[in-house]
C-alpha cells in the first residue's frame, strides 16, 4: 500500500504557485481523500534565487529538468510550465520513466495529446489534463466519466475568458473593440500580444480537445474552422440585440450521422439561451446528449486557484489509482474514425448586415439572389443610414436566414458584392442556440 506520494513540479509561475498553495493548505483533505501524504519534493524553475510569494516548505528548487524527471523517488510529475516542444519532451521522458503526469497545457494536448496518451498507456501510466480546458470547470472528467454512457451530439461553449470579457463590455457599455481590448490588457485579462485569444486560436485548441474526448475520435487542430472577434463592431452587437441576440465567441463541436463539424467563431446566441448570460471572464460549456438532453458547465475559466484546483483534482485521481493499482487504465484512445462534414453538410442560421441602395428593386434583387442559392430569410430589419455612411448607401439591411448549408450561404456572400444595389457587406455571423427550421 502506498504510504507517501512524491510530486515533481515543472514550473512555478501563476498556476504552479497555486498548486503549491493548495497542496500545502489542503493536506488534511488530501489525506482524507487518498489515505496518504502527498508532498511536492522538487520544482523546476528558471531562477532558484528569485523571491517567491508562496511558502515552499523546504521543497528543493532546480534549474535542471532531469533532477525532477529522472528522480526515482518522484511518483508524479505535474507540468505547468507551458510551451510545446520542451514540455512534450519532458512529459514523454517522464512517462517512459514510469511516472504519472498531470498537465494544464492545452496547446500541447491539442497538438500532441494522442501521442502522449498512447505513450502513457504503453508504460502503464496515468496522464490527466483537466485544467487544459476551462480552468476550474470539470468538463473533461464530466465527458469521460459522468456522461460516458451517453452519446454526445453537440458541445458549444465560451472557453476563452479574454474574448468573453471584451464582448461583454462592448455589449453592456456600448464601447468599441479597440477601447475595450486596451482596458482588458491594462487589467491583465489580455496579453500584450492578444492574438491567440482574440483571433480564436486559444479557443480552437480547447474545442479540439473537447471534440476528441466527446466524440472519441482524433480531432486535429487543422480540422477547426477559426474566426476571431477583432472585426466585431459595436453596431453589430446593437443590431443583434434588436433581433433578440447576444454575441459570444463560441467553440462548437457537433456530430450527426457519424460526421463532425468543429469551429470557433463569433456567434449570435438568443438572449433567452443560458450562454447569453455568461459574462466577463467566465466560461461555460453547453453539452447535448442523446439521453441526458442539455446540460451546462459554468465557472471561472482561468486564474491561479481555479486552474490549480483542476490540476490537484487530477493529482488526487492519480494517487487513488496508485493505491488501487489501476494506473494506466484511465486513458481512452479514440474509438471512431474521423469523418468531417463538408460545407454542403454543415447547416446553420446566419446573421447578415449589408449597406444597400434605398431604391425600387433593391429587395427584389436581394430576395432573388437568396432564392436562387436556396437560402430563405427568417428576419429582416431595414434602417436608414446616418452620418458619413449615408453618402455611400442609403439603407442598412440586417437579415437572419433560416438554416442553410454553409456552401450555399458562402455563395450568397460571394455574389452579394456583385449586385448593383449592394454597396458593401458589412458583417456576417453564425446564429446558434435556437431551433433550426
Amino acid at each position: 500500500m502506498v504510504e507517501k506520494v512524491s510530486v515533481g513540479l515543472l514550473g512555478l509561475g501563476t498556476v504552479g504557485s497555486g498548486v503549491v498553495q493548495i497542496i500545502d493548505h489542503h493536506q488534511d483533505k488530501l489525506m482524507h481523500q487518498v489515505g496518504c501524504q502527498v508532498k511536492i519534493t522538487k520544482i523546476l524553475v528558471n531562477d532558484v534565487t528569485k523571491k517567491r510569494d508562496v511558502y515552499l516548505n523546504g521543497t528543493r528548487l532546480t534549474t535542471d529538468a532531469n533532477d525532477v524527471i529522472d528522480d526515482p523517488e518522484i511518483d508524479v510529475v505535474i507540468e505547468v510550465m507551458g510551451g510545446i516542444e520542451e514540455a512534450r519532451n519532458y512529459i514523454l521522458q517522464a512517462l517512459r520513466n514510469k511516472k504519472h503526469v498531470v498537465t494544464a497545457n492545452k496547446d500541447l494536448m491539442a497538438l500532441h495529446g494522442s501521442e502522449l496518451l498512447a505513450v502513457a498507456v504503453e508504460n502503464g501510466c496515468d496522464l490527466f489534463y483537466e485544467a487544459s480546458v476551462a480552468g476550474g470547470i470539470p468538463i473533461l472528467r464530466s465527458l469521460v466519466e459522468g456522461l460516458s454512457s451517453d452519446r454526445i451530439t453537440k458541445m458549444m461553449g465560451i472557453v476563452n475568458g479574454t474574448t468573453n470579457y471584451i464582448l461583454t463590455k462592448m455589449s453592456q457599455d456600448g464601447r468599441e473593440y479597440d477601447e475595450v481590448l486596451a482596458e482588458a490588457q491594462a487589467l491583465g485579462y489580455a496579453e500584450s500580444d492578444p492574438t491567440s485569444d482574440v483571433e480564436g486560436l486559444d479557443a480552437a485548441r480547447k474545442i479540439c480537445i473537447l471534440g476528441t474526448l466527446g466524440f472519441s475520435m482524433k480531432i486535429d487542430l487543422e480540422d477547426v474552422s477559426v474566426a476571431g472577434i477583432s472585426g466585431v463592431s459595436k453596431e453589430d452587437l446593437d443590431y443583434g440585440k434588436q433581433l433578440g441576440y447576444e454575441m459570444k465567441l463560441i467553440g462548437l463541436a457537433s456530430r450527426m450521422d457519424d460526421k463532425v463539424e468543429i469551429s470557433v467563431q463569433p456567434t449570435f446566441i438568443p438572449l433567452s439561451h443560458p450562454l447569453a448570460a455568461v459574462n466577463n471572464e467566465f466560461n461555460a460549456v453547453y453539452v447535448y446528449g442523446e439521453a441526458v438532453g442539455e446540460t451546462m458547465f459554468y465557472g471561472p475559466g482561468a486564474g491561479k486557484l481555479p486552474t490549480a484546483t483542476a490540476v490537484v483534482s487530477d493529482l488526487v485521481e492519480v494517487v487513488k489509482n496508485m493505491r488501487l493499482g489501476v494506473n494506466g487504465n484511465s486513458a481512452i484512445l479514440p474509438q471512431f474514425e474521423k469523418k468531417l462534414k463538408s460545407d454542403r453538410e454543415i447547416l446553420a442560421k446566419y446573421f447578415l448586415r449589408i449597406h444597400a441602395k434605398d431604391q425600387p428593386g433593391t429587395f427584389a434583387a436581394l430576395t432573388s439572389l437568396f432564392s436562387e442559392m436556396n437560402v430563405s430569410l427568417e428576419k429582416i430589419l431595414q434602417l436608414p443610414l446616418k452620418g458619413n455612411d449615408a453618402t455611400n448607401a442609403a439603407a442598412e439591411i440586417i437579415m437572419v436566414t433560416h438554416a442553410a448549408s454553409k456552401k450555399d450561404y458562402e455563395m450568397v456572400l460571394m455574389q452579394l458584392n456583385d449586385l448593383d444595389v449592394v454597396d458593401q457587406v458589412k458583417s456576417s455571423y453564425r446564429v446558434e442556440g435556437e431551433e433550426q427550421r
